[in-house]
């Protein structure tokens, strides 16, 4: 037999998902809800716990508990290394007009706040060996936060880093002014001479640090995917090395393989 708390909880998700209640409504105060259903506050708030667990609700401190907008769903397919590569050499005017997360969530270029942020540092161990160089080489690391204008988490946590001197012929790639770069990194690379020719992706999952649960806003209880992905150049070289951390509630990954036929 249901619990009490369950019992409330499912009349409440049945009317988020048949509509009687819409995105961003907010529920009624807790001691009115358990006046409705006959049960103590405490039980009440168990219910709602349990549907906030679930990502239906949340809590805004001082104004009460609202139905939560879906968020913008990201797809990330096995396609998209090849569509920003068809890109890299394309007019200015073409690689300006979209881009990689538009490719991901299909919205415009307008519906995007981006930010970028530069710093050189020192290569650690452990991307020292990824790149073929000396630990304490200077990196330039980048991190990229994208998100919906009517929301306020991104789609993801993003560090990417490269080599400077490998990059350093052209100086205006290591000027975050510059960002959002038409064509992405693999255009970037280009003007450097650089040609993208395998991009290896590792994914893992985990719970978020608290760190980054906050900034992705995520439900109590969602997992956030690990994504490191190493860029390879024609000559075997790794050319670019980012960690990318996805949020679990909306982030679908899509992979196609196609394979040879006899």
């Amino acid at each position: 037999m249901p619990k009490a708390y369950e019992v409330i909880a499912d009349d409440i998700r049945r009317s988020i998902r048949e509509g009687e209640r819409g995105p961003g409504d907010r529920l009624p105060p807790e001691t009115e809800l358990a006046r409705r259903y006959r049960r103590s506050v405490p039980t009440v708030q168990n219910a709602l716990r349990l549907l906030s667990e679930e990502g239906l609700i949340h809590k805004r401190h001082g104004l009460g508990t609202f139905v939560r907008r879906p968020r913008v769903l990201a797809v990330r397919d096995s396609g998209r290394h090849q569509w920003e590569k068809d890109r890299a050499r394309r007019p200015l005017s073409e690689r300006a007009a979209t881009g990689a997360t538009e490719h991901d969530t299909g919205l415009e270029l307008q519906d995007l706040v981006f930010h970028a942020r530069y710093r050189e540092i020192r290569a650690p161990r452990e991307l020292a060996e990824a790149f073929g160089v000396p630990e304490g080489t200077v990196l330039l690391e980048r991190g990229y936060r994208t998100r919906c204008a009517t929301e306020t988490a991104p789609f993801s946590l993003v560090t990417s880093c490269l080599v400077r001197d490998m990059i350093a012929a052209n100086p205006a790639l290591l000027d975050e002014a510059n960002e959002p770069w038409p064509g992405g990194t693999q255009h970037q690379l280009h003007t450097v001479g650089i040609e993208v020719d395998r991009i290896e992706e590792r994914l893992t999952a985990r719970p978020p640090a608290p760190e980054e649960a906050a900034e992705l806003e995520l439900p109590p209880g969602t997992s956030v995917i690990l994504l490191h992905k190493t860029s390879y150049d024609v000559d075997g070289r790794v050319v670019d090395v980012t960690d990318v951390t996805l949020p679990g509630d909306r982030t679908e990954l899509v992979f196609t393989t196609c394979l040879e036929r006899w």
